[in-house]
């Protein structure tokens, strides 16, 4: 059990039946009344953000979560296939559970698996991945300062990048909010 003294971003609890994960906190203490904290949780089961007030002293259960380290090994009809590489035991997973996170998965990338109850419900990927990209329209003479344009890369996922980068460029992603951070090396 958790009280609201003890939040933190990242903690995983539990709200009738279901995981969250506390994205952000804010403690008020009212000039009358009890004191409270207005929590913003984000379900760890369909990726939902929800707020909710919590009265000072009222506690939080903790969620029965466990993460596990996987490689991701391919993607057909049934959906995502991962491999835990100590034990060899695969999971699928739906798109669906995966998110946004779907759009970045390479073959054999390292990734954790969150575990809700012993069931998979999602993932958490590498905060950076490096990928190729794999259509994007060509630069055009006097396209140097600022701006954007849209490349799909190797995975699917489109994105927006700066004018310079070609086809078969390199590109390092912020899997958090899916936005180019740099040219990478080949």
């Amino acid at each position: 059990m958790y009280a609201t003294n003890q939040f933190r971003r990242g903690l995983k609890v539990e709200l009738d039946g279901v995981p969250f994960e506390i994205i952000d906190f804010q403690h008020v203490s009212p000039g009358k009344g009890r004191a409270f904290t207005r929590t913003k949780l984000k379900n760890m089961m369909n990726h939902n953000m929800i707020e909710r007030t919590i009265t000072s002293g009222d506690k939080l259960d903790r969620a029965n979560t466990e993460e596990k380290e996987m490689q991701y090994l391919y993607r057909d009809a049934e959906g995502f296939h991962f491999m835990n590489n100590a034990s060899y035991e695969q999971v699928v997973m739906s798109a669906e559970q995966l998110g946004s996170g779907k759009d970045f998965l390479q073959e054999n990338l390292a990734i954790k698996v969150m575990y809700f109850n012993e069931r998979p419900i999602g993932v958490e990927l590498p905060t950076f991945v490096v990928l190729k990209v794999a259509q994007t329209d060509p630069a055009f003479r006097g396209d140097t300062v600022g701006g954007s344009k849209p490349a799909v890369l190797e995975t699917g996922a489109t994105i927006q990048v700066p004018f310079h980068i070609k086809e078969d460029d390199m590109v390092k992603v912020d899997t958090r909010d899916s936005s180019y951070v740099e040219k990478a090396n080949k």
